[in-house]
């Protein structure tokens, strides 16, 4: 067991490239089992959560093999199982990802429910309905289990906008008899990666992009060589960290189109940056001042389905607006626990009023300290490194595993950047 040990009040300043995209690696990994040639992935972050997938592939009998930092090669030439290890089901919610592609290869997936981040109710409805659709049978009780003679093209209208229930139906699909329609899909950056992964392995889906796709289902899919797009939750987390510490950072390797829902959120809190082909910088010079809605009224962040504002990202806006001047609504819709983590920051010296459990009142700019914190989630966890950055006095960060499931090798990139932060060994 380890924590963070974070000495805060050192602005960051540096070049950093951004890690592949977590959300889109965890689905294209559980694709590749749909066909039996080789797929080699690139750009796969390693993080926590990659490799319970990768895990998860080589207890189901598929080869996995590590050709270089951040790239797998994976070969499902035979499955030999169709239930997923009990403490890997656990681990990681993205486990649920395989009910679509071992239906389609074997006609069976049985897994305990899913694990992941504590943030309230996460529904799997939109799973189950969607995967019955295309003709299989679910089982619920202390597991799921999954089953289907054959799989047949349906019109879907999906009840919520699910990124992974999208993923999930769009692998089922591909390989399914006629044609599917899922409407009220998911349009997310991962979404779009993975429909261009099976796209390359021989599978017709078009739409891709909006929330309506078209999959004409294939007999089977070849393998492929598939680059995961860069992570733009990490890039926006990073944008924070500068502009909370007011330091200065280039961000290499992004994508300019999926930043436009970001740079709407944080120009309100009066941050900008300057993009040059993938080379985003955010200089030290910030106004850092809330910019108010028409007629002098508190401005609003809130989350929505893409290409809305992220939600995985209002943690973090949360941290930033406590310092910044003025006052903001940070609007947290999807999850009733995600903004439970400020009771934190409110004891590192925040003003932030929790109106229930989706909205928190911050005003700033706060003179934060350091203080014993506790990851509860990936994105929480993170904000608390920036709350931390940006505090005086040293804190301490415990359950430390959340937040490396999803940023890769983030003390060593931190330190790079001139961050005072280093992991230390607990009892």
């Amino acid at each position: 067991m380890y924590e963070y040990q974070i000495e805060g009040g050192f602005p960051i300043k540096g070049t950093i490239r951004a890690c592949g995209n977590k959300n889109a690696a965890l689905p294209c990994i559980a694709a590749s089992m749909l066909t039996e040639k080789p797929v080699i992935l690139r750009n796969i972050p390693e993080i926590e959560d990659t490799g319970v997938m990768l895990l998860i592939l080589q207890a189901l009998g598929v080869e996995v093999e590590k050709l270089e930092h951040n790239t797998w090669k994976i070969q499902a030439k035979e499955i030999i199982r169709n239930d997923i290890p009990a403490e890997l089901s656990r681990k990681i919610r993205a486990s649920i990802l395989f009910a679509g592609p071992l239906i389609a290869r074997t006609g069976k997936a049985i897994m305990l429910p899913p694990g992941g981040d504590v943030i309230g109710r996460r529904r799997l409805d939109t799973h189950f309905i969607a995967l019955q659709e295309l003709g299989a049978r679910v089982s619920i009780d202390s597991k799921f289990e999954f089953t289907a003679n054959k799989l047949v093209g349906k019109d879907i209208f999906l009840d919520e906008t699910s990124v992974t229930a999208t993923e999930n139906a769009l692998m089922a699909a591909v390989l399914a008899e006629g044609r599917t329609v899922i409407t009220n899909a998911a349009s997310e950056p991962h979404v779009q990666d993975l429909c261009t992964m099976l796209n390359m392995m021989g599978a017709k889906i078009t739409g891709v992009g909006s929330n309506i796709l078209y999959i004409d289902g294939v007999p089977s899919l070849n393998g492929c060589d598939f680059t995961i797009g860069p992570d733009f939750m990490e890039i926006g987390s990073f944008i924070g960290l500068a502009a909370a510490t007011h330091g200065a950072i280039t961000i290499t390797g992004v994508n300019e189109k999926q930043l436009r829902p970001l740079r709407v959120g944080f120009s309100k809190l009066g941050i900008r940056w300057d993009i040059d082909g993938d080379r985003l910088s955010v200089s030290e010079d910030q106004e850092m001042r809330v910019n108010t809605d028409l007629g002098g009224m508190i401005p609003k962040i809130d989350d929505s389905p893409w290409p809305g504002f992220p939600p995985d990202l209002t943690s973090i806006m949360t941290v930033v607006a406590t310092q910044v001047e003025g006052t903001v609504l940070i609007f947290e819709k999807m999850f009733e626990s995600r903004m439970f983590f400020v009771d934190k920051l409110i004891s590192m010296g925040a003003r932030i009023t929790l109106c229930d459990p989706h909205r928190a009142v911050v005003s700033g700019p706060s003179s934060l300290h350091g203080d014993h914190l506790v990851s509860p989630d990936v994105r929480a966890g993170m904000a608390m490194v920036i709350a931390a950055m940006a505090a005086h006095g040293e804190s301490r960060i415990s359950n430390v595993y959340q937040i490396e499931r999803g940023y890769e090798h983030l003390v060593e990139r931190l330190q790079a950047l001139g961050a005072h932060i280093k992991r230390v060994d607990i009892d």
